[in-house]
């Protein structure tokens, strides 16, 4: 009994060996004569190697979504238009008052640092000056000319 089946196990072996080399040997006889081997000194040159290699070693950009790609098509165009805006100016640098260099950076909600002169100065949540306290300065510069005269 044993010995039918390790005789059948072989002959199926066997077969299968045969029936992938004749497989092979056919298609072999149909790509045989498209087959060309070339230099692979000419790969450096050609245009054809040019075309799978970019020409720079940057990884591809975003076209129009910027610092909000993060997001991907989650939460609606006009939703991430808005939190670009807000990220843009929350991580750009804006220059300091105190010192004159461009290096006041964000620390938190509403805390500002100059890594310049090492001043920690309060803002906006996203900007470090609000429209909000522009106005309130020209105010009360309007009002202390005024008091001045």
């Amino acid at each position: 009994m044993s010995f039918s089946t390790e005789h059948r196990a072989e002959e199926t072996i066997i077969f299968s060996a045969t029936l992938a080399l004749s497989y092979k040997d056919t298609h072999q006889e149909e790509y045989s004569g498209q087959r060309r081997i070339r230099d692979p000194a000419s790969f450096l040159t050609s245009q054809s190697a040019s075309k799978h290699q970019p020409n720079n070693s940057f990884a591809k950009r975003t076209k129009k979504v910027g610092v909000v790609g993060k997001y991907g098509v989650r939460y609606g165009a006009s939703l991430r238009k808005q939190v670009k805006k807000m990220e843009i100016t929350q991580h750009s640098k804006y220059t300091c008052t105190f010192c004159g260099k461009d290096s006041v950076k964000r620390q938190a909600v509403g805390i500002w640092n100059c890594r310049g002169c090492k001043k920690t100065m309060a803002g906006g949540a996203w900007t470090l000056s609000t429209t909000a306290a522009a106005t309130v300065r020209s105010t009360t510069r309007r009002l202390r000319e005024i008091m001045e005269v």
